[in-house]
């Protein structure tokens, strides 16, 4: 049986990845479009920039929002002074830490699923007389429906066990930013905390497979739904 911290830190991890996927998502569809499709100079540099997190220690990314989101770095200090809003030491800030660590993720699998579709396909509603935006909201968006659920769900379950961008960008507070894996790392470091780490630890796998695995599943069947 969970205690109330642990249902707590239950709690935060799945607002966190939640807020992470539903801020990341639109921004996720325009860049995986924009490598698939995009003729322009830098698109290479636009790749590397989108995977560039997957490289990068999760410490780094998160002193770099530090840097940039803190209330004395250059956006977060015009967001406090102008809007009052503050993101460093937050939820919504360990939900944009994570946001941009499994943002490459989620770009991966439309990407791949984008790369499947056959641009003849858009060429041939062009010649039907439908526009820029009518073609992707008609024939592009529709087709990459898997790859954007498979993202959207891979992406959630990488941003259950976010740890690293998160504790150093939102630290680790009790009821604010104390998702699972930083739970799990509090219970390490007490003396008596084995067993509650041990739950922490299986609730963090068992979610992680399901994630995957209802990833995987929806993915096939929105893909046998829509046809060869």
């Amino acid at each position: 049986m969970l205690t109330d911290a642990e249902l707590e830190a239950l709690r935060l991890s799945v607002i966190v990845a939640t807020e992470s996927v539903a801020a990341s998502l639109p921004f996720a569809v325009l860049a995986a479009w924009l490598l698939v499709r995009g003729r322009f100079a830098g698109r290479a540099l636009l790749d590397a920039a989108v995977h560039l997190p997957l490289v990068l220690p999760p410490v780094v990314v998160g002193y770099l929002l530090l840097v940039v989101f803190g209330v004395r770095g250059p956006l977060g200090g015009w967001l406090y002074a102008h809007f009052g809003v503050r993101l460093a030491f937050t939820t919504t800030g360990a939900a944009l830490a994570t946001a941009v660590m499994s943002f490459p993720l989620m770009v991966r699998a439309m990407r791949l699923t984008l790369e499947g579709i056959p641009p003849g396909l858009e060429e041939a509603a062009r010649t039907l007389g439908a526009g820029p935006l009518d073609r992707f909201f008609s024939v592009t968006l529709p087709l990459m429906a898997p790859g954007i659920l498979a993202g959207a769900v891979t992406a959630f379950a990488a941003g259950l066990g976010e740890f690293g961008a998160v504790i150093t960008f939102a630290s680790n507070i009790p009821g604010e930013t104390r998702t699972l894996p930083l739970a799990l790392y509090t219970a390490i470091q007490s003396p008596d905390g084995d067993a509650a780490a041990m739950r922490f630890a299986t609730l963090s796998l068992t979610l992680g497979f399901a994630g995957l695995i209802a990833a995987e599943a929806l993915s096939r069947r929105l893909r046998a739904r829509l046809g060869p």
